[in-house]
């Protein structure tokens, strides 16, 4: 551990001034020397709050950290717990292992504690420092390990970047890193995902990579999520489809039993994390069976997508799937059994459906073709499976 080279002797490789500015930030946050009035910050604000927190906690630069490993029971209970994340980034990892492997930087896949639950990458494990970060079961916690981007990505839950000295401890600077927060169906973090270089050239690209491929994961973990339905939700002019769409999961009464991060950015009441059960019928202004009756029948109607209205105003567009089953679309016309052995009541609100389908999803627009009341609709669609 002594033998590892601190932070004042390392080799540059982000540009003197680079490292130069974050050489004064250290002596600034950590060991108090005064900057001349009007000095812009050196660093970027969360680096300096977990400096703060790791000198709160007792911390000294100067000191090596453990790199600790949990109990066996314990590793053994956390990998039982993240099983469907492993599994979930297993293909991602490997994907990333390829686009990094001549960069001399790794994957780590670590839980909402900071624990090592998997890695990927070139890791040369004749070098100690890449192979004490990189064992299953490793605390790098902020609390344990100081600044890092693991640390820093499930405090800050976003995306960082962290070069050499803005890591905390001496010991720690001949590291660079991204990390970007992984969040489950739930909308909870349930880890994040890190890429690092042991005294490897600065590339702050990587933060966008890992971004993206934390994004694959999520996805990957929503689609994962007992559902019924899966609806793809994107903007008009958007192409549904890809890894940006936003994904909620559907049980058969219409609850909502997960969605990726980007449904939750496009839709306000997912993003509200009271824990409380949430229906279509809370998310989207038309009832919840279209999005059934969009996955059900077979005939593609604009596309196979349907716009969807939010009670915002706003309208998004819409792709429905029943799981097991590829994206099938609505039907302009009656199905088969709007016969005339069905009720009146049946009927009329069969001939609403259709309309409000034509109107693709627009209800007050069919209501007008109607004749009827906006609000006359809503109450003949919203009398079926749930008032």
């Amino acid at each position: 551990m002594a033998s590892m080279t601190p932070f004042r002797s390392a080799p540059a490789t982000g540009g003197q001034d680079r490292l130069a500015r974050i050489g004064h930030a250290r002596q600034a946050v950590l060991y108090g020397d005064p900057l001349p009035a009007g000095t812009e910050p050196l660093v970027e604000n969360w680096i300096e709050r977990s400096w703060l927190r790791c000198l709160a906690q007792g911390h000294r630069p100067e000191q090596v950290p453990s790199f600790a490993m949990v109990s066996a029971a314990a590793l053994r209970r956390t990998l039982e717990a993240n099983h469907q994340l492993v599994q979930a980034a297993r293909p991602v990892l490997e994907k990333l292992g390829q686009a990094i492997a001549d960069t001399r930087y790794f994957a780590i896949l670590a839980n909402q504690a900071g624990v090592v639950i998997n890695v990927n990458g070139p890791i040369d494990r004749r070098d100690w420092r890449a192979d004490m970060i990189t064992r299953i079961g490793t605390d790098l916690s902020e609390q344990q390990v100081g600044t890092t981007a693991i640390g820093a990505a499930l405090t800050e839950l976003q995306p960082v970047w962290l070069h050499r000295g803005e890591h905390f401890f001496d010991a720690t600077s001949v590291y660079s890193c991204a990390g970007a927060p992984l969040f489950g169906p739930d909308g909870r973090c349930a880890g994040m995902l890190d890429l690092t270089g042991i005294e490897a050239a600065e590339r702050p690209e990587l933060k966008h990579l890992v971004a993206q491929s934390a994004r694959s994961i999520e996805n990957a973990l929503t689609l994962a999520s007992p559902h019924a339905l899966l609806v793809r939700l994107n903007w008009p002019g958007r192409t549904l489809g890809d890894e940006s769409d936003g994904l909620v999961c559907v049980d058969a009464d219409g609850g909502v039993t997960g969605a990726n991060q980007a449904a939750r950015q496009m839709v306000s009441q997912l993003g509200h994390r009271s824990g409380a059960a949430l229906h279509c019928n809370d998310l989207f202004a038309m009832p919840f069976e279209m999005l059934f009756d969009a996955a059900q029948r077979q005939a593609p109607v604009n596309g196979g997508v349907l716009e969807v209205p939010l009670w915002t105003g706003l309208r998004l567009h819409a792709t429905a799937q029943l799981r097991g089953r590829g994206p099938l679309q609505v039907t302009p016309s009656l199905p088969p059994s709007a016969t005339a052995s069905r009720t009146l009541k049946e009927l009329e609100t069969a001939l609403i459906h259709k309309a409000v389908s034509d109107a693709r999803g627009n209800v007050l627009q069919a209501a007008r073709a109607l004749g009827v009341s906006r609000a006359t609709v809503y109450r003949r669609l919203g009398s079926g499976k749930r008032s």
